[in-house]
């Protein structure tokens, strides 16, 4: 008969667990959702009445903005002013660049032209005498 109690307890404690176990979740489910945020709101309400430091100021960020915003719009104004002297100075400067490298290049030039006047007066020179040796040579042997 003990071990007859015994397996009937041991049935009844398992439909226990499995009825209780679906509604302790629910609880559960329940506490989390509704009385934890209650909970917490009124121990932050009651934590920030007795906090003896007083509440940062939130105006640094809308300063910081509204000033950054101010010298976004100098910059632009004067971007807008100073653009076309920007401009004619680049124009200016393109014209003296492009100025120096037609000078450099004519001076390539007259560099290259010159070294070839040389090289040809030298091989003129050269055909001359070679010339002259052909004509002497021809003049022996006739």
């Amino acid at each position: 008969m003990a071990d007859q109690a015994k397996v009937v307890a041991a049935h009844r404690i398992e439909d226990a667990r499995y009825w209780a176990a679906p509604r302790l979740e629910d609880a559960a489910h329940r506490v989390e959702d509704q009385l934890a945020p209650r909970v917490s709101s009124m121990l932050s309400q009651a934590a920030s009445r007795i906090d003896p430091t007083p509440a940062r100021s939130r105006r640094w960020p809308i300063l910081a903005l509204l000033t950054g915003m101010a010298l976004g719009a100098a910059g632009y104004m004067f971007y807008r002013r100073n653009a076309q002297q920007w401009t004619d100075h680049m124009k200016d400067s393109a014209t003296d660049a492009s100025r120096w490298v037609g000078e450099r290049a004519d001076r390539a030039a007259d560099k290259v032209s010159s070294s070839a006047d040389q090289a040809a007066g030298k091989v003129s020179s050269n055909a001359d005498k070679a010339a002259d040796k052909v004509d002497e040579a021809t003049r022996k042997m006739s």
